[in-house]
Parts: structure tokens; C-alpha cells; sequence
């Protein structure tokens, strides 16, 4: 039996056609899936430039001031945390760090503990946690566990500088006053510090700028007990002494 001609040709369209057909479901899955990658991967670097930006993006406060006589309007700059202090500002802010820090009550112990965190630097603030561990027994919250408080105050800072001209040395001497629990009298000893500082940018922690606005940072905090001698006695035993002829 011979084939017709005219159903052979069909069936070689027929197969060309469904041949074509099956190719152009092909070429339009691989151009979705392309066009569908392309939009995944415009996604990821879009994501990717909003990260690296984000840092970029801080809030900066500023205060306006406005002249009581002239009314002129003016923003006050922010300090940077770069140009010189003065002697006095210094003075204050290791006083204020010497009473908060030295000083220990229950009630206001947490709080203590983050104020003095804010102006340590980052070496610093490891030996910090290491002195406060509940797992040290020297550990203020060991050592006062019984009701115990202790107060701090300064009576004397002196400032020193290196033989390079640098100044960011100072000695401050302090009275611990300990009150135990249930008692009125305090137990005094005197102390000696050594603190080593210096400033830098200011924390960008609302909480932590609150409590140290300039920078202000102790890189070293070294006490020790002062020995005070007895200077009245000394000179009644020097007075009760005759003269030698």
C-alpha cells in the first residue's frame, strides 16, 4: 500500500507545527524564569545598598537660641568631643565619677553601675564587670550584702603631665565612709586614686549621652589606701620631748 502524498505532507506539517510550538513553550519558560532572576537579583542589591546606606542615617539634635535683646536666631554647635576642656570641667566631671563609682547602696547600686559604664572605655569596662560579677567574692554585691552602704567623697584632685607635655593624668584622694546596716556610725578610711583619662566623640546612646554629654572617658582607675599620719600627735610627743642641753 502505497502512502498518500497529500496525508504525508500533512502529517510533516503537523509535526513541524507541534515541533515549533513545544520550542516556543521553551524559549518563553526560560525567558520568565530569566526575567523573574533578573528581578530577584535587582531585589538583593536593592537590599543591599539600603544596608550599606543605614549607617549613613543618624539623627542628629540641635538646640536654637534666640537673643533676649536683639532676637537673633542662631544654633548652638554640638561639642564633638575634640577641642580642649578646661581644667575646671575635668575637675568636675573625675569628682563626680569618684563619688558615683566608690560609693555603693543597694537601692541605687543597678543604676550606679550603668552611670559609671558610660564613662569607661571598653577595656576598662571589662574590669568593671569583672569587679561586679555576683561570681567574685570581692564583688560589691558579696562584700555589702548584709545592708551595708558606702559613701564617697573627694577632697583633693591633682593633675600631673608627662614628660611628653601630655596632661590626661590626675590623683584624687577620697574619704570611703562605711555605714553598717542598722547603725549610725561610719567606719572612714582614706583613700588615693590614680586615673588615667581623655575625651572622645560622645556616645550616640540617648541614655548614655544623658549621662556623660563631652566624652569624657577613664582609661585607668588605680586606688589604694592612703596612710595618713597623725600630725597632731606627733607634735604633742615632740613638744613633751625636753630639749637636749
Amino acid at each position: 500500500m502505497k502512502p498518500d502524498p497529500e496525508l504525508k505532507g500533512y502529517f510533516e506539517e503537523a509535526a513541524s507545527w507541534d515541533a515549533d510550538t513545544r520550542a516556543q513553550g521553551r524559549r518563553t519558560v526560560r525567558l520568565a524564569l530569566g526575567i523573574a532572576g533578573a528581578g530577584w537579583l535587582a531585589v538583593l542589591v536593592l537590599a543591599a545598598a539600603l544596608m550599606l546606606l543605614m549607617p549613613l542615617k543618624r539623627v542628629e539634635p540641635f538646640v536654637v537660641r534666640v537673643d533676649n535683646a536683639t532676637g537673633i536666631v542662631d544654633v548652638v554647635p554640638v561639642y564633638s568631643g575634640q577641642s580642649g576642656m578646661p581644667e575646671a570641667v575635668t575637675r568636675y566631671l573625675l569628682t563626680h565619677y569618684v563619688t558615683v563609682c566608690e560609693r555603693f547602696n543597694f537601692a541605687t547600686a543597678e543604676s550606679d553601675y550603668e552611670e559609671c559604664g558610660a564613662f569607661h572605655t571598653a577595656q576598662r569596662n571589662q574590669a568593671w564587670y569583672a569587679l561586679w560579677n555576683p561570681t567574685n567574692p570581692a564583688s560589691p554585691l558579696n562584700t555589702y550584702k548584709d545592708g551595708s552602704s558606702v559613701r564617697a567623697q573627694v577632697t583633693s584632685v591633682s593633675f600631673f603631665k608627662r614628660s611628653s607635655g601630655v596632661g590626661d593624668l590626675a590623683q584624687v584622694r577620697y574619704v570611703k565612709a562605711k555605714r553598717a546596716a542598722g547603725s549610725v556610725n561610719e567606719e572612714t578610711t582614706h583613700w588615693i586614686a590614680t586615673l588615667q583619662y581623655a575625651y572622645a566623640d560622645p556616645s550616640t546612646d540617648p541614655k548614655l549621652r544623658g549621662w556623660n554629654p563631652l566624652g569624657f572617658k577613664i582609661v585607668d582607675f588605680k586606688p589604694e589606701p592612703e596612710v595618713l599620719t597623725d600630725a597632731p600627735s606627733a607634735a604633742l610627743a615632740t613638744s613633751a620631748t625636753p630639749p637636749k642641753p
